[in-house]
């Protein structure tokens, strides 16, 4: 192998950040030459102002020092024609058309709706957490802010205000935080705009161009922040994703368990199942030892016992189990407002402890292969 054949190896294995795929395998490459200690490396971005120009620069011209024998790196960036991207695009939907939703009956990609009953239960931010505590697992994991008129996910995430995807030809790709491949509405509006005037066709088709035109690449789970309550978009969900599984979140008290119960039941309706129930803003203990339970107790176990008790009949269901209790928490409140999940932030903390445990029996839940297609024949 000669010292060029070394360098392009060596700078074929960087990552694409946007991608997640080396650019190598991209054919982001170009021509590669060395004369003496100088090797001079040519690379084609996707596109024009590509948000992540600078990083790939920088990771080529390490991975080019790195090889032994060379002392000086020139990196000279190009873009990509529009036949290359049209190849990379189709390359990267492996065969898939265009505009086809990826997250079909039989994908390997687990889709978790997690919804509740009302608005205020603090389900965006334990959507965030749990996402950010499956991808520190080890997880390839996709969020989908689909709470439209109250997105709160990019906040939430630490995105900054103004972040929104880098489209390649008619592919979004979507910002990642915390290792999180993140979509939302809030990433197309101007600061301070609010969605106010969209009704069922417009959202329906908002969340359909979320679930076919956003790149997320190879999944293990999606998850999807529902809004509150049973209106058209969790209709359109219903419709677009009869196979995904739904987390029900609610807080202990009766006027959000009572109405969590319906959300989940609309959900099974339309095909979903249910596995499982989160209880937000539970008792807490204070230093001494007192317990405090701001919003009651029992609020989450009676939701689970209600919808175990709706999946009895002649084609019973598995019962809906409690998941989680999240205690109440000052670092969980202000992790959301800095934008560091406390699952990250102050990992010592009830509430993270908690959400942890979550993101542990979730990855380690088993789930039912009906309706996908398995890699093997008999002959």
């Amino acid at each position: 192998m000669t010292l060029a054949d070394r360098v392009r190896q060596a700078v074929g294995a960087v990552s694409d950040p946007e991608l997640r795929r080396p650019i190598g395998d991209l054919d982001m490459l170009r021509e590669i030459t060395v004369d003496g200690e100088h090797a001079r490396v040519g690379i084609a971005l996707t596109i024009v102002g590509c948000p992540a120009a600078d990083r790939i620069e920088s990771d080529v011209r390490r991975a080019a020092e790195s090889v032994a024998g060379i002392a000086e790196v020139t990196v000279d960036v190009g873009v990509m024609t529009p036949s290359e991207r049209k190849t990379l695009t189709e390359k990267l939907r492996d065969g898939r058309p265009a505009r086809q939703m990826p997250f079909v009956p039989d994908s390997l990609t687990r889709v978790i709706l997690v919804s509740s009953g009302k608005g205020g239960v603090g389900k965006s931010t334990v959507t965030a957490n749990l996402a950010v505590a499956l991808s520190a697992q080890g997880l390839a994991v996709g969020l989908v802010d689909a709470d439209v008129h109250g997105f709160s996910i990019p906040g939430l995430l630490g995105i900054p205000a103004g972040t929104q995807p880098t489209r390649i030809d008619d592919l979004m790709l979507p910002p990642v935080a915390h290792g999180v491949k993140t979509i939302s509405i809030g990433m197309f509006l101007r600061d301070g705009e609010a969605v106010v005037a969209w009704r069922g066709p417009m959202l329906h088709r908002t969340v359909q161009q979320f679930l076919t035109d956003v790149f997320f690449g190879d999944l293990d789970v999606l998850l999807i922040d529902m809004p509150p309550g049973t209106g058209d978009i969790a209709i359109s969900i219903g419709q677009i994703l009869p196979h995904a599984e739904v987390l029900v979140v609610t807080t202990p008290q009766a006027a959000a368990s009572d109405v969590a119960i319906r959300s989940g039941l609309v959900a099974r309706q339309t095909g979903q199942r249910v596995i499982g129930v989160v209880e937000n803003m539970a008792a807490f203990t204070l230093a001494d030892g007192t317990v405090v339970d701001l919003f009651g107790t029992g609020g989450g176990a009676e939701v689970a016992a209600a919808l175990s008790e709706s999946s009895a009949g002649a084609d019973p269901i598995p019962p809906v189990p409690l998941l989680a209790s999240i205690p109440l928490s000052p670092a969980l409140r202000a992790g959301g407002d800095s934008g560091m999940p406390v699952v990250l932030g102050d990992p010592s903390d009830a509430a993270a402890r908690a959400i942890r445990a979550l993101a542990d029996t979730l990855a380690h839940q088993g789930r039912g292969l009906t309706g996908k297609s398995l890699p093997m024949s008999l002959s």
